[in-house]
């Protein structure tokens, strides 16, 4: 694959990893997953981890994974090259995952004794992708193995950090989120 074919890819195959978050922001409220529990004396997840933006941000993935598995054909044959289209069990993975590993990273968050909204570093960038790769591995191994060769996952790796922090600071300078991380 040449360099910029892909950094689309990645680009294209994460869209449903990368959506579930932002989009929770915009869904959320209402009951907190958690239900105000404590373990050890520190709340669960905490108010931040909602049903409401958990399902909308699951939801927003699975249709931006339809969306662009409509497109798939037309834009590959725009730029030259295949992209992906997304299996129902890689849609569920990649959104199903991101939201997961966000709530993981709260739950790990909250054991190491940070607040809602306090950074963690590595952690706040790649959570999302930490568990939503291997749930996609595992629900849709051969989608998988054909989209995220050896490079996909470097540039994931490297472009998701990048996102992340610019995504934050749109969101946090709309009013959308209460700290620019």
């Amino acid at each position: 694959m040449a360099v910029l074919e892909t950094i689309a890819v990645a680009f294209w195959v994460m869209l449903p990893a990368y959506i579930p978050n932002n989009a929770a922001v915009l869904f959320g409220g209402g009951p907190p997953i958690d239900g105000g529990r404590e373990w050890g004396g520190k709340r669960v997840l905490g108010d931040g981890k909602t049903w409401r933006g958990t399902a909308g941000g699951i939801v927003s993935g699975l249709a931006v994974a339809g969306l662009l598995t409509l497109l798939a054909p037309s834009v590959g044959d725009a730029v030259g090259f295949d992209l992906p289209d997304f299996t129902p069990l890689a849609a569920v993975g990649l959104a199903g995952g991101a939201m997961l590993g966000d709530i993981l990273a709260s739950f790990a968050k909250r054991r190491t004794g940070r607040d809602r909204g306090a950074m963690f570093p590595g952690v706040d960038q790649l959570d999302f992708v930490v568990v939503s790769l291997p749930l996609t591995a595992l629900l849709a191994t051969d989608w998988f193995r054909t989209w995220f060769t050896l490079e996909v996952i470097i540039v994931i790796v490297i472009l998701t950090p990048i996102l992340h922090v610019t995504t934050n600071v749109i969101a946090y300078k709309l009013g959308l989120k209460n700290e620019p991380w």
